[in-house]
């Protein structure tokens, strides 16, 4: 597969820019809420398990929803879908906010709140997949997808939790709040979007229509390898990522304001990754783009796990690792939307997010064991071992893309 990426595309238009500010604000917000989430726990327990089932319970839905989220995505336009699971994120982070300024709820709340959000960011995320390529021309979607996932970095990943772990400081339920209106905003900008996705008709029933979307992904051995490989590197990344909160606390030695401020640090790397990713792309083309950060991630994760025992260190190598998942998510994620066709693009997303984000659970479950077991450094040694295990068996595979 190869693409023509121009020297200065033009202008994406209006409906481009609503999208990715909407992206933008709400990103900001889930930054914010990421940072907090952990650290209200924090106040409620110290055990490593129950801090990761926090991460368990909010990407449980893509294993559990995805599919039928996938073939109601390609059933309705995008924008109304996208416009409905926001205003419901919105109101359930207000739920939250409320309680922890009455005082009310435990740990099980939290998990419940966690649950509901990450069901309806399923829905908003499969829907997101099929607002891009109808509102983008082709021949630019490695630009755009680079341009939204600067904005990711920049915003849920530098700015948003600094940002919540200082509010947090402030008053515990203030970040939630803030994170409630960012998806109100967000849901107010993606409505006056005027681009429609395709839509498929119910012709066939649920089961039939998430059918077709398995035996398509089944019979493309590139995008399916793909996949697989998101899956293993989400569970990797969640293995190592979801007790860091512990694990910046009692080996960084950070308070909660500190925890913030070095995983904004940890996003610097996405950032610059994201933004170069387009000339990265069509200068060397996406195999070995893709290649390159299947082997560098796990690298630095495995750096950080053995060497890594101050914020300096952690951070020069997780930039490493956010820029490989910024060059990573660009190309894959635009060979996807450029290959699969229009009415079929919700099904196959949600199939590959089932297995990339489907992994994220079972990840934080077993993070949670290993940091408990073996100790937090432990967590991301065995992250990188499971990556580099997986990208030497794909290398046959990724031959495929041309």
């Amino acid at each position: 597969m190869t693409s023509t990426i121009t020297a200065a595309p033009p202008r994406l238009g209006r409906d481009w820019r609503l999208l990715l500010s909407a992206g933008t604000v709400s990103m900001l917000g889930d930054g914010a809420f990421l940072a907090a989430l952990p650290l209200l726990a924090a106040t409620m327990t110290t055990d490593p398990g129950l801090i990761a089932g926090i991460t368990v319970w909010g990407s449980m839905p893509w294993l559990l929803a995805a599919l039928p989220m996938g073939v109601y995505a390609d059933r309705h336009d995008g924008r109304r879908t996208m416009t409905a699971a926001q205003l419901v994120q919105a109101a359930l982070v207000a739920a939250l906010a409320a309680m922890v300024t009455a005082g009310a709820g435990g740990m099980v709340l939290v998990y419940v709140i966690a649950f509901a959000v990450g069901l309806a960011e399923t829905l908003a995320h499969i829907s997101l997949q099929k607002l891009v390529p109808a509102i983008v021309p082709p021949a630019q979607l490695e630009v755009a997808n680079g341009r939204q996932h600067a904005a990711l970095f920049s915003s849920k990943q530098f700015l948003g939790p600094p940002l919540g772990a200082l509010l947090f400081t402030v008053a515990a339920a203030l970040p939630f709040w803030v994170d409630a209106l960012t998806f109100l905003a967000s849901a107010l900008l993606v409505w006056r979007i005027r681009a429609t996705t395709r839509v498929a008709r119910p012709a066939v029933s649920l089961r039939a229509g998430i059918g077709e979307g398995v035996r398509w992904l089944a019979g493309n051995r590139l995008l399916r390898t793909l996949a697989l490989l998101s899956g293993v590197a989400n569970l990797a990344n969640f293995l190592a990522m979801a007790t860091f909160v512990l694990f910046a606390k009692q080996v960084l030695g950070l308070g909660d304001v500190g925890y913030g401020v070095v995983l904004g640090l940890m996003a610097v790397g996405g950032i610059s990754g994201a933004l170069v990713s387009g000339r990265v792309v069509g200068l060397v083309g996406g195999r070995r783009t893709v290649t390159f950060t299947l082997f560098a991630t796990p690298l630095a994760m495995l750096a950080i796990g053995l060497a890594a025992r101050d914020v300096a260190t952690v951070a020069a190598l997780a930039f490493v690792t956010s820029f490989g998942a910024a060059l990573w998510n660009v190309a894959a994620g635009s060979l996807r939307q450029r290959t699969v066709p229009g009415d079929l693009l919700g099904r196959v997303s949600s199939v590959g997010m089932m297995v990339t984000w489907g992994a994220q659970p079972l990840g934080a479950y077993l993070g949670g064991l290993t940091a408990t077991w073996w100790g937090l450094s432990a967590a991301w040694v065995v992250a990188a071992v499971l990556r580099l295990t997986a990208a030497t068996a794909a290398l046959p595979a990724l031959r495929e893309w041309r």
